[in-house]
This record gives C-alpha cells, structure tokens and sequence, in this order.
C-alpha cells in the first residue's frame, strides 16, 4: 500500500546556505523590500556599497541566506573575526516562519566555541526595532551598550560564547 505523499511545510521548503555569487541579485531585491528598516541603505550609492559588502562576505563565506520560493527569503551577514552578526532580514511575507532563528543557527554552527557574538539594533521605545529587539532576546542576547551608527542611535545586544556543543 503506498503513502500519500506529505506536503512539506514553508520552512521545509526554505534551505537555509551559505550564500553564493549567483545569489547577489535576489539578495539586492530582498534588500530592496526592507532598506526601510535600516539606516545607512536610503540612497543608491549605499545600496550599491551594501551590494560590494555582500560579494565581499559570499568570498569569505560569512553571508548566509534563506533561499525558497524561487527567491531569497532571509539573509544575514557576519564577521567570525569579530564575533558579530552585522545584517539580518527577512522578508516581511516570511516572517514568523524561524527563517532568522534559522538563519542565526547556521551562523552559530560557524562561530568559535566560547565567543561572544555582537549585534546591534534600535533603542528600546523606536518601534522599528521592537521585533529585532525581542528576536535577540528570545535568541539569548542581552541588552549592552548605546551607540550609534548612521546617524541613528542603537543599542549593542551580546550572546555569551558556550562551549561546544552547548546551546
């Protein structure tokens, strides 16, 4: 007797992978739907930077992206010699699918065990922050720091390093 065939769900439909060149013009058009959401992406001249910055990170396999639906649905930068996680977004269709729990996994998977990760987002009471905020708490992160970075004032959230095989 055969089974019926399952339908994969729209996570298991999205496969979270190190980002590749040819990736670079669905990154730009995700990037595109949500520059709204982060300072320092309003002009073309920053656009077209953030798009040499992500070739840069693709050579150094430290970009990482949630490819389904024939698109790029996540995608986020990071920096293993700095401990950071610089970039994250998702597309506002997706969420609420763990494409970025996802997408900060894979990143972990790559960090040296034991190091502290850095991240940055808005300050508590800017509502562009609120769900990035709560995110990186629910992730483990806790409240550092104030900065600023492009002109607009953020917040530093760190994630204690674990030793291997710890979450």
């Amino acid at each position: 007797m055969e089974r019926p065939e399952r339908q994969k769900t729209k996570e298991q439909q999205t496969a979270v992978r190190l980002a590749r060149p040819e990736d670079i013009d669905a990154w730009m058009e995700l990037v595109d739907r949500v520059k709204a959401d982060f300072p320092g992406l309003e002009t073309e001249a920053a656009l077209a930077e953030h798009r040499a910055t992500v070739l840069r990170f693709i050579g150094k396999a430290s970009a990482v992206c949630a490819a389904g639906e024939g698109r790029i649905l996540g995608a986020l930068l990071f920096s293993k010699e700095d401990g950071m996680l610089c970039f994250l977004a998702v597309d506002p269709a997706s969420r609420r699918q763990h494409i970025a729990r996802r997408l900060v996994d894979f990143m972990l998977a790559r960090m040296d065990a034991g190091r502290t990760i850095t991240v940055t987002t808005y300050r508590e009471g800017d509502p562009r922050g609120a769900a990035a905020r709560a995110f990186y708490r629910h992730m483990g992160f806790s409240e550092g720091k104030l900065g600023e970075e492009f002109g607009c004032p953020v917040q530093e959230f760190t994630l204690k390093g674990k030793a291997a095989g710890q979450r």
